[in-house]
């Protein structure tokens, strides 16, 4: 069984209850999640060994994120523990042409303040076939990028594949801060996933001719900047998702995967919007599997897109679907019917 090893902070989720605002919320629904967390019980769900490090406090609120990853099967030996909070986000989902709003409480909690040295990843890699942060991690502070560093270098020692989710984030680091820790990071680097404003704001290149506000994606110009990333970074393959954000409620959501000589688009659907967070999370759980199995990558894309499209039905963070579930919207039954 192929084994997966992600590094991230998990976070205590705080969201309105529907669709209320945090001004006239009296009540918060309460689940935990975070970028790679998601990613392993994605990985977890589709029956992959998926292994989760991160660091959190030595309290109750720390255990229950640890006990949430637990329960889809998630290998949580490796986790730290230590420090002073777990960080929190608060979630307020929005409707038709209303956003949706996410506030942070994460400064100093114990994945930020944790240090290199309470993670063996000599014993962390052992036996593992691929490795997967995203761009939040080192964001978080130089000692993330520090602990992000050795993983990386550790992974690419060892002979293990590494992909990276740019998700670049405004509200931790600037485009500047973000282009001069990623762009050192990109060497040990084999699959890179994003999106149109990842690959401007980290990197400077920008997709031309795309406007998602309006629906506007021009393919051609997503290849470029892919190929551009792929001369520039030496990936084997640079995956984009492409959402085309009608309203808060209504998306068209496809992807592409470039490999430096061909572009694969996959399937788009028109999903009706549950919660979106996690989404990217999702697509990319859903290509770790597919190239993993080694699924032709058309397939691999496919699956993936699928797999993403599924999590926008699905409260929380996590993609609670499993392989049975992807694989028959993928061979085209998307109906909604009632399963019996």
């Amino acid at each position: 069984m192929k084994k997966v090893v992600t590094l991230g902070e998990i976070m205590l989720r705080l969201s309105t209850h529907g669709f209320q605002r945090f001004v006239q919320s009296e009540n918060v629904d309460v689940c935990y999640g975070g970028g790679e967390a998601n990613v392993c019980v994605s990985l977890a769900n589709y029956g992959l060994e998926a292994r989760f490090v991160t660091k959190v406090p030595k309290h109750e609120i720390g255990q229950s994120a640890v006990n949430a990853l637990r329960r889809f099967g998630v290998d949580t030996n490796f986790i730290a523990r230590g420090g002073e909070r777990l960080g929190i986000y608060f979630l307020e989902s929005g409707a038709s042409q209303r956003a949706s709003k996410v506030i942070y409480d994460r400064a100093h909690s114990a994945i930020a303040e944790a240090d290199p040295s309470d993670f063996d990843w000599q014993q962390i890699f052992k036996g593992v076939d691929w490795f997967h942060f995203t761009g939040i991690t080192p964001a978080l502070g130089s000692k993330a990028t520090d602990i992000t560093m050795e993983a990386c270098q550790k992974a690419k020692e060892m002979g293990v594949t590494v992909s990276v989710d740019l998700n670049y984030r405004k509200k931790l680091w600037t485009p500047e801060e973000a282009e001069n820790v990623m762009s050192q990071l990109m060497k040990y680097v084999d699959v890179c996933i994003g999106n149109e404003e990842d690959a401007e704001k980290v990197f400077g290149i920008k997709a031309g001719g795309t406007d998602v506000e309006s629906g506007q994606i021009d393919h051609a110009a997503y290849e470029k900047v892919a190929n551009q990333l792929i001369e520039r970074f030496g990936f084997k393959y640079v995956a984009s998702t492409l959402r085309e954000s009608y309203s808060a409620s209504d998306n068209g959501w496809s992807a592409m995967l470039c490999d430096g000589n061909k572009s694969y688009l996959s399937r788009k659907y028109d999903v009706r919007i549950v919660d979106r967070v996690g989404g990217g999370d999702s697509f990319a759980g859903g290509l770790i599997y597919g190239l993993l199995t080694e699924k032709p990558l058309q397939e691999a894309l496919e699956f993936a897109v699928a797999a993403s499209a599924m999590k926008h039905t699905v409260p929380g963070d996590f993609n609670l679907v499993n392989l049975d579930e992807v694989e028959t919207l993928v061979k085209g039954d998307g109906s909604g019917r009632v399963q019996r």
